[in-house]
């Protein structure tokens, strides 16, 4: 037997199934069956079958890879919002809007772009990864991204009302701080000219503040025009904590810029509220001149407790870092080494022979920018005449300010008997978890460029930011062992000497940082960089070539990429039956 193709005219041609044969000596051929209805693939098996050959040429032409997409940094990401009830928190009933955000929100982690070049990564042609597919949002484009994000604004409150009962309760610390990110576009009406406390200067910009627990979760974000005040952010923040949040009793722990004097008199004590916060240089300067701080405390140890009857029914714990006090006066004396030089270059420009430096309002013009530039006016000693300029260093100011380097003075009200002194201090330098995730934003989930045009809009992104920032947040403190990040904090602590001292790394963390090497031998991560070690987990979509129904596999993990999934306690098959 064997297989022939008969041409036919203006038609495929026909596949047929013949034998040969002998009639009276003659060899004739007959048709068996006619193939033509069978797909190519099932013709070339059976001709090479008739022939004695293996069904297929090669093993590898059996199976076609249809399509493959990284799959296990989506698995890691979305599979730790599942286990936090991320979802939930959304929306308790599954919908398409839900799916939608609970994508952007795994994005932002893994690949933090534009809503045009997330919907694109979605796509089921343009995708970049499994997780359009496997949240079934394949087909969204961004229009339906931002309808999302509009629905997920209108339920931010009940949101953040659902994360405040998680993890806050009466009696509990509250941390709070401000800060700003740049801004593109000028049709924004949140958009101003501000303090820019992420250092991008000259820029219209927003105003948001981040309410955390002392591990640094974040709980709420509120947006704010970009030329607010600190302090005046504080009155939403109180609303929030009392009414929407329901807490009776809380203290808030907030830098000396938020938390003042007056928004302590007007505010934090009317509301019933507690506080942590510092005093300004001003105020401590005062307490050393009232007698009332003594630096002679500081001789033997690097903390003490006070009281003053300028605050009335607080506790004033004064601190002395000594690392603290030695940075502070040596970038003193580059200052004062920096402004001397350029002081020095306008003396000599009144005193050359060629076109000397003249005029006193010239030549007050000329220091004053130095002087302005350098923050040192009050260090320096100066005389200007019409033709002539001199200063010296004004030793009695410098002293002065030196006395007080590394000083700094906490102020609370809460009793010892809620919050002992140690912890006072430890609970306000939990601020630097904050100031954390305002890094996280402006580097890995990248908050910065902002284009919305709409206030709600700009609202929406940073509440999205917020989120993705609390699953990863969860993440990194999972992954720990596997990052540059110490993952043995009670001996962390136990090598600090005292809580003013600089925080200590454990000597496990040393040895990972030095070797750059795990404890099980694997190489040390970033986060960033273990999610793109996680994402050549592919999810890929196999066509056997008999006609079999398609199947997924997935790439084999590495023994690290194994381990990563165990410290998350999900599985890299996550999505896929």
């Amino acid at each position: 037997m064997y297989v022939t193709r008969v041409p036919n005219r203006g038609s495929p041609p026909a596949v047929l199934l013949r034998e040969s044969y002998r009639d009276n000596g003659k060899v004739k051929t007959r048709t068996l069956a006619n193939l033509s209805h069978w797909p190519e693939r099932k013709v070339e098996k059976l001709q090479r079958a008739l022939k004695g050959l293996p069904a297929t040429r090669d093993l590898a032409e059996s199976f076609e890879v249809s399509r493959s997409l990284p799959h296990g940094h989506v698995a890691a990401v979305l599979g730790t919002a599942r286990t936090l009830g991320v979802e939930d928190l959304i929306d308790a009933t599954p919908s398409r809007r839900r799916d939608l955000v609970t994508a952007m929100l795994v994005a932002q982690v893994i690949a933090p772009e534009s809503k045009l070049a997330t919907a694109r990564g979605l796509r089921t042609q343009t995708a970049t990864s499994s997780l359009g597919e496997v949240l079934g949002v394949s087909g969204a484009d961004e229009d339906d991204l931002y309808a999302a994000m509009d629905w997920a604004l209108a339920r931010k409150d009940a949101i953040e009302t659902a994360l405040a009962a998680r993890h806050l309760n009466d009696g509990t610390l509250v941390l709070y701080d401000v800060s700003s990110a740049a801004f593109e576009g000028r049709t924004c009406p949140l958009g101003k000219i501000g303090h820019a406390r992420d250092g991008v200067k000259g820029r219209l910009q927003i105003v948001y503040g981040l309410l955390a627990t002392t591990a640094g979760i974040p709980v709420a974000i509120e947006v704010f025009d970009g030329n607010t005040a600190d302090p005046k952010t504080l009155t939403a923040q109180i609303n929030k904590l009392k009414n929407r949040f329901g807490l009776s009793r809380v203290a808030l722990v907030g830098d000396r810029g938020m938390i003042t004097s007056a928004r302590i008199t007007e505010e934090l004590r009317p509301a019933g509220l507690d506080w942590i916060t510092a005093l300004r240089a001003p105020q401590i300067k005062a307490l050393v001149q009232a007698d009332a701080l003594q630096l002679s405390l500081f001789d033997e140890h690097d903390l003490a407790e006070i009281n003053s009857p300028d605050y009335p029914g607080e506790r004033l714990v004064c601190c002395h870092n000594p690392a603290l006090a030695q940075k502070r006066t040596q970038k003193r004396q580059d200052l004062l080494a920096a402004t001397e030089k350029q002081l020095t270059a306008i003396t000599d420009a009144t005193t050359r022979t060629r076109r000397p430096l003249r005029g006193k309002d010239d030549i007050a013009l000329r220091v004053g920018k130095v002087i302005n530039h350098y923050k040192m006016a009050k260090h320096f000693h100066i005389t200007i005449t019409d033709n002539s300029f001199t200063f010296t260093r004004n030793e009695d100011a410098i002293a002065a300010e030196a006395a007080l380097d590394g000083i700094y003075v906490l102020r609370t009200n809460l009793p010892k008997s809620a919050l002992g002194r140690d912890d006072v201090v430890l609970r306000y330098k939990g601020l630097e978890d904050v100031e954390r995730f305002f890094r996280t934003l402006n580097s890995e989930l990248d908050v910065r460029p902002i284009r919305h045009h709409l206030a709600d809009r700009v609202r929406a992104h940073m509440f999205l930011r917020m989120l993705s920032y609390y699953i990863s947040w969860h993440m990194k403190q999972a992954l720990a062992p596997l990052l540059f990040r110490d993952h043995d904090k009670p001996a962390a602590a136990a090598k600090r000497t005292n809580p003013v001292a600089p925080a200590q790394r454990s000597d496990a963390a040393l040895a990972k940082a030095s070797r750059k090497r795990t404890t099980d031998d694997t190489p040390v991560h970033s986060f960033t960089s273990l999610l793109a070690d996680l994402a050549t987990i592919c999810a890929s979509h196999i066509q056997p070539a008999d006609d079999m129904p398609t199947f997924t596999k997935f790439t084999t993990p590495t023994a690290l990429q194994h381990h990563a999934f165990e410290l998350l306690g999900l599985t890299h098959r996550l999505g896929y039956k």
